[in-house]
C-alpha cells in the first residue's frame, strides 16, 4: 500500500491542475513532436524521435506519479488542526539557540514543500524533529553542518 500523503486544499488543487496540464497540454505537445520526428524517416538514427520518446516517457511517469499521489492524498481539514502540538499544517516559530535567530516554518507534505517559502516537509530532518513537539520543547536536528538546536516558541494554524 502506498504511503498516505496529507495535503492542504490548496496543495490538492495545485496537484490536480498540474495533472490536468500534463494530460491535456504536454501529452499533445509531445505527440506532435513524435509525429514530426517520424516524418524525418529512419527512426533508428533519428535523435529528434528519441528525444521526443524520452520526453513522452518522462511525462507519462509524472502523470502516473501524480495520479498515485492524488489517489493516496488526505486533505487537511484546517478546522481540526490544533495548536497544542506540531502537526502537518501548523506554522511553527522556532528559536535557533546557536545563532539566536527566530524563524517561522509551515509543516507540509513532501509534495507541497518549498523551502524558499519556509514550507518544510514533514519528512525533512527539521520537519521530523518538530512533529509531535509542544511549545517550549527543545529539539536537536542533525544537519550536514552538524547538530542545530532549536526551541519551539509558538505553534499556530
Amino acid at each position: 500500500m502506498a504511503k498516505q500523503i496529507i495535503v492542504s486544499q490548496e496543495g490538492l488543487k495545485k496537484l490536480q491542475q498540474e495533472l490536468e496540464h500534463l494530460k491535456t497540454v504536454k501529452r499533445k505537445e509531445v505527440a506532435l513532436a513524435i509525429q514530426k520526428a517520424r516524418a524525418y524517416g529512419d527512426l533508428s538514427e533519428n535523435s529528434e524521435y528519441d528525444e521526443a520518446k524520452n520526453e513522452q516517457a518522462e511525462i507519462e511517469g509524472k502523470i502516473a506519479h501524480l495520479e498515485e499521489t492524488l489517489e493516496n492524498a488526505i486533505v487537511l481539514d484546517d478546522s481540526e488542526l490544533g495548536t497544542d502540538k506540531v502537526n502537518v499544517g501548523n506554522k511553527v516559530m522556532v528559536h535557533n539557540i546557536d545563532t539566536d535567530e527566530d524563524c517561522e516554518y509551515k509543516i507540509v507534505s513532501t509534495t507541497e514543500a518549498d523551502p524558499i517559502q519556509f514550507m518544510i516537509s514533514d519528512d525533512s530532518p527539521l520537519g521530523k524533529a518538530l512533529l509531535g513537539q509542544r511549545k517550549g520543547d527543545s529539539i536537536n536536528v542533525e544537519t550536514p553542518m552538524g547538530v542545530v538546536k532549536y526551541t519551539i516558541t509558538n505553534i499556530s494554524k
